[in-house]
């Protein structure tokens, strides 16, 4: 008879993906064990093997659902009839929120993910430019003719998302400035910069 599943069982897993993620962050992927990984995240190594079954599938398991809950939260703010830089500070908030307390997420994709199978690493990269997707498009509504042949929109996108995915690095809740205002300073610069193209 198949074991049924419990009914904490979600619940077990974010916690198990939250605290391995703080440890690979904190350590390295490579230096990780399982041993220490079930130590860290308060399990039996059995019951960590119960829920993946390798270093890897963990690896997979955090970048996976941080990602899925990235683009979700970014999509669903997403609001095409608003005035284009109103769009994209509403993207530019909800991913920063979305980035609270996911710091060690975070470190995780940028370190670790060129870890992973090939396949597994596609899988990732699709929900990446799934992200950067949603982005783009609001850049683009900006300054339709600024990105006529497309070759400015990934340059103008990816140096919006330098500033947003290095804000961890810097960033403390209750210093001089907030997250909100942080997410309306970087979408300012981005849009007074696309408007300046000829």
């Amino acid at each position: 008879m198949a074991r049924t599943r419990a009914r904490d069982y979600d619940d077990k897993r974010e916690a198990i993906l939250h605290s391995a993620a703080i440890v690979f962050a904190r350590d390295g992927y490579d230096r990780a064990t399982m041993a220490g990984l079930a130590a860290e995240c308060g399990v039996s190594k059995a019951l960590l093997y119960h829920y993946y079954t390798s270093k890897e599938a963990l690896l997979f398991g955090i970048l996976s659902s941080h990602l899925q809950a990235l683009v979700e939260v970014v999509e669903a703010a997403d609001a095409p009839g608003l005035h284009p830089e109103e769009r994209l500070g509403r993207l530019v908030a909800a991913l920063l929120d979305a980035y609270r307390d996911a710091d060690a997420e975070h470190k995780v994709q940028i370190n670790a993910l060129g870890v992973l199978p090939e396949a597994e690493q596609a899988e990732l990269k699709a929900l990446e430019r799934r992200l950067v997707g949603s982005f783009a498009t609001a850049i683009r509504a900006i300054h339709p003719q600024a990105f006529g042949d497309g070759r400015l929109l990934k340059p103008v996108t990816m140096s919006l998302f330098g500033m947003l995915n290095w804000f961890y690095m810097w960033f403390r809740e209750g210093g001089a400035v907030s997250r909100d205002e942080y997410a309306g300073i970087a979408t300012k610069m981005l849009v007074n910069g696309v408007r300046g193209f000829d």
